[in-house]
């Protein structure tokens, strides 16, 4: 995938140094259910085990100027079958890339792979309560709120609640035209 700015790829062996990093900073990590101590060690273990589920696919975002690592998308409970899958994680980790439209450009290009090009008929997303710059963004992306997940992460051994929003096909074409170009 590509957009202006950015190339959306899969996950190189490489890339795993840059996730380990951001991976433990507080600005990334602070609404990710990721235990304090994760090491590079875990982001390898758990990028295989993720390559080994045909359900799951990691992305990394990269900055076509330079070339360079910028954040991880990560995609999971794809299911053929009912034509739906879950946005399950997406963060911008270099911080000179936050706050400039970075996620909302991938975001939209990911959206029009989903169902252009996956043939989805739902995409799924959560985030933590209180994480009002992700639930502004994917409101204004055309989202549609579901409910509450109460105590449904855990991170540090803390219960978080977590907003659950969707678009339907329909509404995506609805929201970017039949050509989404």
């Amino acid at each position: 995938m590509e957009t202006k700015n950015y190339l959306i790829r899969e996950c190189k062996f490489g890339d795993y140094e840059y996730f380990a990093k951001w991976e433990i900073d507080p600005a990334v990590t602070r609404y990710l259910s990721y235990d304090e101590g994760r090491t590079y060690e875990d982001v390898v273990s758990e990028a295989y085990a993720n390559k080994a589920d045909d359900t799951k696919i990691d992305y990394t975002i990269v900055d076509k100027a330079s070339g360079e690592p910028i954040g991880r998308i990560f995609i999971s409970r794809i299911d053929s079958h009912s034509d739906s899958l879950d946005i399950t994680k997406i963060y911008i980790g270099n911080g000179d890339y936050r706050g400039i439209g970075a996620a909302r450009e991938v975001m939209e290009e990911l959206l029009k792979y989903c169902f252009l090009f996956l043939h989805m008929e739902r995409v799924t997303l959560d985030f933590y309560t209180g994480n009002e710059i992700a639930s502004t963004l994917y409101r204004k992306m055309g989202f549609k709120d579901e409910g509450v997940a109460r105590n449904s992460t855990k991170k540090d051994g803390k219960y978080y609640d977590l907003n659950l929003m969707s678009m339907l096909r329909s509404e995506f074409f609805e929201k970017y035209g039949k050509n989404a170009d």
